[in-house]
């Protein structure tokens, strides 16, 4: 295939993933780097907005709720309403909720996670709950990690908000819930099960929420192992933007690849400038 057959593939590419009704849309390295809105974004809302497209942002990280989220996005200059924005701690809560109704829950996690759960209709315990809870924490010590394992070991099941092992922070990388989780993992000698993606049933929870089928959404992100393995595992067609953490060359360390490769989320929208194009 020569140059022109690629690049003409690649424009119907990104013509098809313009015509898709519903967009999953990763938030930091896609919307913002910390307290910075990425350039193209505001273009891009406007135009999901203006063609009467439906929309989600959703995040592997459990510590916001969604009103924060939006606050957040207030302060970086736009208006964003709550019920657009998904989290792990949603998701977590929505499946514990469906998995054992009313249950109980140790929680090591900030409070978008701890509100989720309770509004699911969990309560705190740190005798003999269901499940052990486990999200981005900045209370996280010795002592949690004791008291979890010994829950785990006596019968609650372990749960992570996400697997990712880092996060970024104004600090730089910093731990994150798939490295927390490790130690009381490793010591109650269990395997913790992630609800975050890659996991689909974060996919299909989204799908519901934007009552979308599949075939019509496309999902972008800017990390190969969650957003893009996402759609894959998930039938959604998976977009990675180049704002975030990874390059060309991360692609080609993965067994898979994305359906589209774009500079930012802004080159969805017509006549926008674009960079970088690839199937």
């Amino acid at each position: 295939m020569d140059r022109s057959e690629r690049y003409a593939s690649s424009e119907e590419i990104l013509e098809e993933v313009r015509n898709k009704q519903a967009y999953i849309c990763d938030m930091d390295g896609v919307i913002y780097h910390g307290n910075r809105l990425l350039p193209g974004v505001r273009e891009f809302v406007e135009w999901v907005q203006k063609e009467g497209k439906r929309y989600v942002f959703l995040t592997n990280s459990s510590e916001r709720s969604p009103m924060e989220l939006k606050l957040k996005m207030r302060r970086l200059g736009m208006e964003i309403d709550a019920d657009h924005f998904y989290t792990s701690a949603l998701a977590t809560a929505g499946f514990l909720a469906s998995q054992v109704p009313h249950g109980t829950v140790y929680v090591i996690g900030e409070a978008g996670l701890i509100n989720a759960l309770y509004e699911a209709g969990y309560s705190m315990n740190d005798i003999n709950p269901d499940y052990v809870v486990v999200g981005e924490s900045k209370t996280y010590n010795y002592e949690t990690v004791i008291r979890a394992v010994s829950l785990v070991r006596n019968g609650a099941r372990l749960i992570g908000t996400n697997p990712d092992a880092t996060g970024p922070s104004e600090e730089g990388i910093v731990p994150a819930t798939g490295s927390l989780i490790l130690p009381i993992a490793r010591t109650a000698g269990v395997e913790p099960y992630f609800i975050g993606k890659p996991n689909p049933v974060m996919m299909r929870q989204a799908l519901k929420r934007l009552e979308s089928k599949r075939e019509e959404t496309a999902i972008i992100g800017d990390r190969m192992d969650t957003d893009i393995l996402s759609g894959i595992e998930s039938g959604i067609d998976p977009v990675l933007v180049l704002s975030g953490v990874s390059d060309m060359d991360t692609i080609t360390r993965f067994a898979y690849r994305p359906r589209l490769v774009l500079d930012s989320v802004g080159t969805l929208v017509p006549n926008h400038k674009n960079m970088e194009q690839g199937e």
